[in-house]
């Protein structure tokens, strides 16, 4: 009885301890004040700058005096000419298909040869594409591009960029998902490269602390209205590739109202991107930037803070809920 009384104290002096140590920690990080990197005289190269997040985010920084590499698809395409035009002459718009070896490599050379004095200061692995479909309607060809751009993309230019920021004490900012760790239906594809992007960016982040290189997540929530990443497709058109066996389960009745169901989903998202590249910008010029950015509704927050740590049974029972389920169940199957 005494031992578990020693073992008790123990138990609470070292919990007390670490609680102390923990607020005094704090205290000391809120008194020590670091000045937020000045884009003058630093370079930070962005991946997908044709549209969306990697385009905004471009010109927000160059009009902070950064020096941008904004890496585009089609260069010559309106998303970079436009991103040109409205810029300053410290952007500068590479070819760069995130997907190719030998055009990141070539835009490494471009890098180097026009770095400014402070180096690379960040790189942020913006690129990606994204697409909707259940597991059984996705061929193997579907998965391999999707990790080829959106996973392998951002380890093919983090491996050839990181001796620049490591040299710099830099940024690696990395654009995934909430669907990284919310497994929702008819997302199989896009949430396996996002998922496999974070545990390349944790492992990253640890590797690199020993370097004072800081590497941060951002992980939107649903901005397929703020952005042209949304590919648009009919019922009809999944319908067409699926084999006999597949059509005998799944009807295109029930493709139509899965595809009414996820565009109707996507319309009631943010219309507009300033949350994200807010916290872009955050993550690239802070000097106490996050691990993690997670970017839904004030409303939404909550669950998704909770989700990743609930039981799985209890998570799998959450789209039990939704009628969209209740209605696929019904319709497999069905003639």
């Amino acid at each position: 009885m005494n031992t578990i009384f020693v073992i008790g104290q123990i138990i609470g002096i070292t919990s007390i301890s670490v609680a102390l140590l923990f607020a005094l920690a704090k205290l000391v990080s809120r008194h020590h004040r670091s000045h937020d990197q000045d884009g003058y005289g630093s370079a930070v190269l962005i991946t997908g700058c044709d549209s969306g997040f990697g385009h905004q985010l471009a010109r927000v920084l160059d009009d902070k005096g950064f020096v941008v590499f904004a890496g585009c698809l089609a260069p010559e395409g309106p998303g970079a000419q436009n991103l040109a035009e409205k810029s300053s002459s410290n952007l500068k718009v590479l070819k760069l298909d995130v997907t190719s070896n030998e055009e990141v490599q070539q835009a490494k050379k471009t890098v180097l040869q026009n770095l400014p004095d402070k180096g690379l200061w960040a790189v942020v692995s913006n690129a990606g594409i994204t697409d909707w479909a259940e597991i059984e309607w996705s061929s193997i060809e579907d998965f391999q591009r999707m990790m080829d751009i959106n996973l392998f993309g951002s380890i093919r230019v983090s491996s050839a960029f990181l001796p620049l920021v490591r040299a710099a004490k830099g940024r690696m900012v990395f654009m995934s998902s909430i669907f990284a760790f919310f497994n929702c239906l008819n997302m199989g594809a896009y949430s396996v490269s996002k998922r496999g992007l974070e545990a390349f960016a944790d492992c990253l982040r640890v590797e690199m602390a020993s370097f004072g290189v800081k590497v941060s997540i951002i992980q939107p929530g649903n901005f397929g209205q703020a952005t042209n990443i949304l590919k648009m497709k009919t019922g009809l058109d999944i319908w067409e590739k699926l084999d006999g066996e597949r059509k005998q389960i799944f009807n295109l009745q029930y493709m139509e109202l899965a595809n009414e169901y996820f565009m109707s989903t996507c319309k009631e998202g943010f219309k507009d991107a300033s949350m994200v590249i807010d916290a872009m910008l955050h993550a690239v010029t802070s000097s106490r930037p996050k691990y993690r950015y997670l970017l839904v509704s004030t409303v939404d927050m909550l669950f998704f803070q909770l989700f990743p740590f609930l039981p799985t049974a209890l998570t799998d029972a959450v789209f039990s809920l939704s009628p969209m389920y209740g209605k696929r169940k019904a319709l497999l199957y069905a003639k």
